[in-house]
């Protein structure tokens, strides 16, 4: 045996993580504090993987030479503390997988979009006819592929939380997005902690690596001006085409790399909104430095067909438009909702208030938003920040009544947007919980 490996939380990537540390030769556990899911203990049990659940056997856990812990569980945590304490190093599925896997990584953080990317990108290179699997915040756990599949790209959506564990991972294309506040409460509410978090994504990158970030974020640009980046960097915005990079020129969006052009009208992307020509500009930037001809990068950009969850545009009530956007869990993410939408607009708003900031949506509510649904235990701060810009705000403690409650306030031709700023635990198991939960609301209608 190699050693002991413990896991914290038996989910995808904990389960994942068990069968790469069994098939590496380690010892392994896997301990959760709640319920296993029957599907996973079915697996771990095939596998011939002890595990437990409904606790943590402390005893146990602090034998081990490495753990692996779930990115749910915070690093304040007593256990998570204790392991610092005594030098047992604790580490992120990704890490831990990276050791093992052989293949090229294009890895994708930001507050935002980072999931219509990461799909972007899959897409993109699935359609190449490359050999490429999907992992990280989507698809199936990456530890968990590297053991049993034989891939020769992965494309990766990391969060802060899967970065804060990564130490020695490298990935050889990062995407970096954008940067709002986000999960302060995890940051100890210092917006730096949360920025340089998302900065890992590209640590221990050479110059024969790639990093592609959006040039107009003025958080990123702050950062660049104190870090010496040795990847070759390539800027997208909406601004003039860079040398080696991507822009926007008379509604053209041009990618300039290595002696070649490509460009399209931004007409033709299959995803509308300015969010969108954005995470096209990523996924394009990140095919072409993978050499991937313009045709099959054209033809990806036109023909993708989004994200469940994600401004979701879903059915049509009596010409009223219900798009569910369940993904939004922060402020950032239901501005670029509001900010893509030209009708009138009811706004299921509300749930786990993870520090917001209302400020930010003030001008786009007064200006698009006609009614609020609240939906949430506790809706007082939407409420007390809106009240006075909306005339009506409505509060609901549960999908049916909120989904009713917009379908009275809105008219023909107007939307109904499920858009909640807000994680969503306060009433639902998470976001697609919700979001499934609100598209069965409206078939009811």
């Amino acid at each position: 045996m190699k050693g002991r490996i413990v896991i914290l939380g038996a989910g995808e990537s904990g389960v994942g993580s068990a069968i790469l540390a069994k098939k590496q030769g380690f010892d392994v556990l896997v301990s959760d504090a709640g319920t296993i899911k029957q599907k996973y203990k079915d697996v771990l049990s095939n596998y011939a993987i002890p595990f437990e659940e409904g606790k943590h056997s402390e005893d146990e856990i602090l034998k081990a030479n490495e753990v692996v812990k779930s990115p749910g569980i915070p690093d304040k945590t007593p256990l998570v503390k204790k392991l610092h304490e005594l030098g047992i190093p604790v580490i992120a599925e990704i890490e831990f997988a990276g050791r093992y896997c052989k293949a090229k990584t294009i890895c994708i953080t930001g507050s935002n979009g980072k999931t219509t990317t990461t799909m972007l990108t899959y897409h993109l290179l699935q359609s190449a006819g490359l050999n490429v699997g999907l992992a990280g915040n989507v698809g199936q756990s990456f530890a968990w592929q590297v053991a049993e599949k034989d891939y020769d790209y992965y494309v990766i959506e990391l969060s802060s939380f899967q970065l804060d564990g990564m130490y020695e991972f490298k990935a050889d294309v990062a995407v970096l997005l954008n940067i709002t506040p986000d999960h302060l409460d995890r940051y100890e509410y210092n917006f730096q902690n949360y920025v340089d978090s998302k900065f890992r994504i590209i640590q221990n990158q050479t110059e024969a690596d790639y990093f592609i970030y959006w040039s107009e974020d003025p958080v990123i640009q702050e950062e660049l001006k104190k870090r010496n980046i040795p990847a070759t960097c390539l800027p997208f915005g909406l601004a003039e085409v860079p040398e080696q990079g991507a822009g926007v020129n008379d509604n053209e969006l041009t990618i300039n790399w290595n002696k070649n052009t490509f460009s399209m009208s931004i007409f033709d992307i299959a995803l509308q909104g300015k969010h969108n020509t954005y995470n096209s500009m990523a996924a394009g930037l990140a095919g072409s430095v993978l050499n991937i001809r313009n045709e099959k990068i054209r033809e990806s950009l036109s023909d993708f067909r989004g994200v469940e969850h994600r401004l979701e545009r879903f059915l049509k009530v009596h010409g009223i438009e219900f798009i569910n956007d369940s993904k939004a869990t922060n402020v950032n993410s239901s501005w670029y909702a509001l900010e893509s939408i030209n009708r009138p607009v009811v706004w299921i708003v509300g749930g786990v208030d993870k520090g917001n900031n209302y400020k930010e949506l003030e001008s786009l509510v007064r200006e698009k938003v006609k009614a609020i649904v609240c939906l949430g235990t506790d809706n007082k701060k939407i409420v007390d920040f809106f009240s006075g810009i909306v005339p009506d705000i409505v509060e609901t403690n549960n999908i049916k009544d909120a989904v009713r409650a917009s379908y009275y306030l809105a008219k023909d031709g107007e939307v109904v947007l499920l858009s909640p700023a807000c994680a969503s635990f306060d009433l639902f198991e998470s976001y697609e919980d919700r979001g499934r939960q609100f598209k069965m609301a409206v078939r009811e209608l």
